[in-house]
């Protein structure tokens, strides 16, 4: 259980002041209480989830926004937001191989309902031809930019799920990451920092049949794109780099980021000093890596 400073547990006081409100009022009244619960639940974790470089605050923001969504699983961007924080505690914070992958597993979910419960989905899904499987490949095929978020953060999630489990499953799921990633390519290749390229880049290092020099393209992309983001340069140290043999360019590269100065981009602050630290976590595991 998350430890409470005296902060956490006043908020956490208010939350429950106002659960305990909603059983005696009205139906309307209770329903304004609840929004206002929510509402408030949703700023704390926001609060948090900005000063995520600290991992106590990472772990806050998680407490906050998991209240929020259970009571809410209809909101798409709390959904959202909700599996970007199990991602990054996942990726950054856990070193137990399994709960990482129970992690990546439950945040893919979130997102996958997140998507088949939006309004514009379901009119695309409703209209579109088929067995189930096709529908739901064509559907998100054609998936409009509002639902980008949800798109990616669902292929991440669900590639780094992947990465641990056997390669008849990565096969298995390759077209639907495949098309999702793709969409997002076609609609807005820049976002999260050329994050279409940096997961194309990763997939094609772990699917079998697959030229290798595939991976080296996609991840150069997003490199030459979005350099000042870390996530790329490790994402390609530790994908392509690993399994290309490249143990020089591996340590080199590790070793620009470690010595990257993050003074100059302040809104990459939180993710850059996390991605310093997987640097050198990865460094330290050089040899295990390379034998």
């Amino acid at each position: 259980m998350i430890h409470l400073n005296l902060i956490q547990k006043y908020s956490f006081f208010l939350f429950l002041i106002g659960t305990l409100a909603l059983n005696c009022a009205g139906p309307r009244q209770r329903l304004k209480q609840k929004t206002q619960n929510i509402d408030f639940l949703i700023k704390q974790g926001n609060s948090y989830w900005e000063q995520r470089a600290d991992t106590l605050a990472l772990k806050k923001a998680e407490h906050f926004i998991r209240l929020a969504f259970n009571e809410n699983k209809q909101d798409f961007e709390l959904a959202i937001l909700y599996s970007k924080i199990l991602y990054t505690r996942a990726l950054f914070l856990e070193t137990d191989n399994n709960v990482q992958s129970e992690l990546f597993f439950q945040a893919s979910q979130i997102c996958r309902e997140a998507i088949f419960n939006h309004s514009e989905f379901e009119i695309i899904y409703k209209e579109s031809q088929g067995d189930s499987t096709f529908k739901i490949l064509s559907s998100l095929a054609e998936a409009p930019r509002s639902l980008i978020p949800g798109l990616f953060w669902w292929t991440t999630n669900l590639g780094r799920y992947l990465n641990s489990q056997p390669v008849i499953e990565r096969l298995n799921q390759r077209e639907l990451v495949e098309v999702m990633m793709h969409r997002i390519l076609s609609l807005d290749p820049g976002f999260y920092y050329s994050g279409p390229y940096r997961f194309f880049g990763s997939l094609y290092t772990r699917i079998p049949g697959v030229e290798l020099s595939q991976s080296k393209t996609y991840f150069l992309q997003a490199l030459s794109s979005n350099p000042d983001y870390l996530g790329n340069a490790v994402h390609m140290a530790e994908f392509y780099h690993q399994k290309a043999g490249n143990r020089e360019q591996f340590h080199s590269m590790l070793l620009d980021v470690i010595d990257t100065d993050l003074t100059g981009n302040p809104e990459l602050m939180a993710e850059n000093l996390y991605y310093k630290e997987r640097a050198k976590l990865l460094l330290k595991m050089e040899s295990s890596l390379f034998e």
